[in-house]
């Protein structure tokens, strides 16, 4: 059998980094961790064929070859998904689609013939037995969480390696904490299920064979849930496969603010590779915090915390939630101040959306206060709740905010916190003919015909002086504003669009 793995498109959004990848000649930031995976679940004597569409089109000549496509997508990829779909159909290509988007919204697509939802592990077992025997049902659903030092190595081979950004991989599953908002632990549980180290090795073993020497992304919703396995076990074995091959991949990950509390992790952290983490920081008002569940990033000073990660060498990205019903309208301000002093270069601010399957969506539901179906893309300038505050003063001092926070001044201002409050890396990364070929675009793009010019050569200027060895990263999160800044252009050009 013939399986075609299809991935959708992302929109122009924040986390596509579309303008900012043109300048290292990639195509997408990370892989379809997922559908690779899934991949290596299926039969081994079934041909496997990937069409990422961030990556190369979908050719009617795929389509005549396949058999049957399996479809995995995120919410903000829904408008692709459905073109694919639809394509799919018209080619008489029976459909499978998992993930994310349709484990909490598949009744929004009736043109697929099977569901196989929740975790892979569970439920597409039960699918390809039936699919054997010619009795393949609809929807393939489950209440549990699958044991994941089961979950086979990734098909990495399936993958054109050479056009991604960063590749991506993922220790574990689920997340202790009640964020009214995120829908995680509807997908993934409360309960903390990681894969073993042996595990995360033999992966890691896995992208190198393909050659990649690159960035790596851990997936992980909260990367330091497990406290005591990745003190005792992950990180040791990170430490010791990154000196045994004499590798200088740096990682990347997410996790919670109470990282700050633990020097000995930060440091672990560190030697182990780990360069950036993203910490969803959401506001910096308490009562917003304790209404929405996040109890732990209240009662701390969250501006020293992420000084003190990245005095640790770890960049902080943060995520940022404006719009919660005790907001008014001083919160922009305040957002503005607290990013600007945590030299957080990479802030990801929105506006409160309420997802399918969260506390917050049964909430707004029951309070007659849900607009539409989220679009995934919590940086768009949209909600699909009617807030508290005025929808035209919310939207208004959204646009007005991220104007601000994007403009060149104040972006570059950013860097040079961030620069200044970062040792020198721990880990020394060879120079790519990448990084080069990107620098030198950058002076044109960027230093040349960009708006920003003076704050660019006077922020490199001042790096070369003060900061030489962190110029890479500099140059890096240069091109990440020119990108930023795209796409504030592209969602809050028009105000029209309030939620009334």
């Amino acid at each position: 059998m013939n399986i075609l793995l299809l991935y959708p498109e992302f929109p122009d959004t924040f986390w596509s980094f579309k303008h900012a990848l043109k300048f290292v000649r990639k195509k997408a930031s990370l892989p379809p961790l997922g559908l690779i995976t899934v991949a290596a679940m299926l039969p081994k004597s079934w041909e496997r064929r990937l069409v990422d569409l961030n990556v190369k089109p979908l050719r009617d000549e795929d389509l005549a070859w396949a058999d049957i496509a399996f479809v995995s997508a995120m919410a903000v990829q829904q408008d692709s998904a459905r073109k694919l779909i639809s394509r799919c159909k018209a080619a008489e290509i029976p459909v499978v689609a998992g993930g994310p988007l349709f484990t909490t919204g598949y009744e929004q697509f009736p043109e697929v013939d099977y569901f196989v939802l929740n975790e892979a592990e569970l439920t597409l077992p039960r699918f390809l037995e039936d699919l054997e025997q010619g009795t393949p049902q609809r929807h393939y659903s489950c209440d549990e969480f699958p044991d994941i030092t089961k979950t086979p190595v990734p098909e990495w081979e399936l993958l054109d390696i050479k056009k991604y950004a960063s590749m991506a991989l993922q220790f574990s599953r689920g997340c202790p904490y009640r964020c009214d908002f995120c829908n995680v632990t509807t997908l993934f549980g409360h309960k903390i299920r990681t894969k073993t180290s042996a595990q995360i090795i033999a992966e890691l073993d896995g992208i190198k064979k393909r050659g990649w020497h690159e960035n790596i992304f851990f997936v992980d919703d909260n990367f330091i849930a497990h406290r005591s396995y990745l003190k005792k076990e992950l990180l040791p074995a990170l430490i010791a496969w990154r000196e045994s091959n004499g590798v200088k991949n740096t990682f990347y990950t997410e996790c919670s603010i109470n990282l700050a509390d633990d020097a000995e992790l930060m440091d672990l952290m560190v030697r182990a590779g780990f360069n950036q983490v993203f910490i969803g920081i959401e506001t910096p008002e308490d009562a917003a915090l304790q209404a929405c569940g996040k109890q732990h990033n209240t009662s701390r000073n969250m501006l020293e915390n992420v000084r003190r990660i990245q005095n640790a060498g770890m960049e902080v990205q943060g995520g940022f939630i404006v719009g919660f019903d005790s907001d008014t309208p001083t919160i922009f301000q305040k957002q503005i101040e607290f990013i600007q002093k945590s030299g957080i270069v990479t802030a990801m601010v929105g506006i409160l959306q309420a997802l399918p399957g969260t506390k917050l969506y049964e909430r707004m539901k029951s309070e007659g206060r849900l607009l539409s179906h989220s679009t995934g893309d919590n940086a768009d300038s949209n909600t699909n709740i009617i807030p508290i505050m005025d929808p035209e003063v919310l939207r208004k001092g959204y646009r007005e905010m991220m104007n601000h926070l994007y403009a060149p001044k104040h972006y570059y201002e950013r860097i040079r916190t961030l620069l200044k409050e970062s040792p020198a890396p721990m880990i020394k990364e060879r120079l790519r003919m990448s990084q080069l070929m990107a620098f030198l675009r950058s002076t044109f793009i960027l230093g040349v015909i960009g708006r920003e010019r003076f704050h660019y050569w006077r922020m490199l200027g001042w790096t070369i002086f003060n900061r030489q060895q962190a110029l890479p990263q500099a140059v890096t999160l240069a091109i990440y504003g020119h990108h930023f800044r795209k796409v504030c252009a592209l969602h809050l050009k028009d105000s029209r669009s309030v939620p009334r």
